[in-house]
């Protein structure tokens, strides 16, 4: 069953538009001169490591803090002097914490949707949705201090979405979670925008901003320093990369040096993968090259072209990992 929106939306281009937004703390700038704009009906979403200013922005986004400067407007409604109309178009991951340890889960759900203002009806069908969406069907009559961390985690998420609005916060909506949880979030993000919810998303995963959004912004020391489709963005950092293998290992220096002269690059080698790896600027100069490796007979084994990753942008961009690949050295 749809949920009505509790104020009409409004017909705006923009969801959201702030200016030169900034928050200090004790004399430190956590935000900086934030500017984003978020056309409505779409999944924006922000990256950057810990500490840059993520969650801030959005706590200033959804009237959760004021702002020490600039402006923001959700829908056109102005979030400092019309906090009570933007609170009723937003909904924030977490602004619900389940509290009562005693109570079930299904419980727990009941009473935030009532205290919402959902109908008894309404309350009963809107929390058996969103048990079962988040995988929580067989523990609903469970009290949740026997919950697990990932449970709580998930049950937490439910509470925050009771109610369908207009725009949705996403703070690091699927840290922690396991796989299955995660792609099941990622279906409800994508439904929710098919139904027209506009979605502002932060993340640690950088798959999960190349997947699911239509433009990202990277934020560092409380700046926007790039914004732009996830093209754009690979796009900014450098040319696509060529690997080939040749199947003859014995053609691999003519093959090398064709490789530098169709393409007019530096290549290197990987001898124990015996591969070939070059910069290439078009996807145009592939055809100029196999021509000219057939043309001499050069037969290959394998050929592949990739953008470069999300992952090397935000290294390009930030001079530094992001916390998802910081740990996978770690590990």
């Amino acid at each position: 069953m749809a949920h009505r929106h509790p104020l009409p939306v409004p017909d705006a281009q923009w969801a959201i538009e702030a200016r030169g937004l900034q928050k200090f703390f004790g004399g430190h700038p956590a935000v900086n001169g934030v500017d984003l704009k978020v056309r409505s009906g779409t999944i924006y979403s922000v990256l950057g490591p810990n500490g840059a200013g993520k969650t801030t922005t959005i706590r200033m986004l959804a009237t959760l803090l004021k702002p020490d400067a600039g402006t923001a407007k959700i829908f056109g409604f102005d979030t400092v002097r019309q906090p009570h109309l933007v609170r009723q178009l937003i909904s924030v991951t977490g602004q619900y914490a389940t509290v009562d340890e005693s109570l079930t889960a299904w419980e727990n759900l009941i009473i935030f949707a009532r205290l919402l203002g959902l109908s008894r009806a309404e309350a009963r069908r809107r929390a058996a949705e969103l048990l079962e969406r988040f995988g929580l069907t067989e523990a609903a009559r469970r009290p949740l201090k026997q919950f697990s961390g990932g449970m709580r985690r998930r049950l937490d998420l439910a509470a925050s979405l009771i109610v369908e609005t207009p725009l949705l916060f996403l703070d690091e909506p699927t840290t922690g979670l396991d796989p299955r949880t995660r792609a099941m979030m990622w279906e409800f993000i994508r439904n929710s925008v098919r139904k027209g919810t506009t979605v502002l998303l932060t993340t640690q995963y950088l798959d999960e901003a190349d997947q699911l959004a239509d433009r990202i912004a990277v934020i560092d020391r409380g700046r926007v320093v790039a914004e732009g489709t996830a093209d754009e963005l690979k796009t900014s950092v450098g040319t696509s990369s060529l690997q080939l293998k040749v199947r003859d290992e014995i053609d691999m220096a003519q093959a090398r040096q064709t490789v530098e002269q169709v393409l007019g690059v530096r290549s290197h080698v990987t001898p124990e993968a015996g591969r070939i790896t070059a910069p290439m600027a078009g996807a145009d100069q592939l055809a100029d090259l196999l021509v000219a490796l057939r043309n001499q007979g050069i037969a290959l084994a394998e050929i592949s072209v990739r953008k470069p990753t999300l992952d090397e942008v935000f290294m390009a961009i930030t001079g530094r990992p992001t916390e998802e690949e910081r740990e996978k050295v770690v590990s």
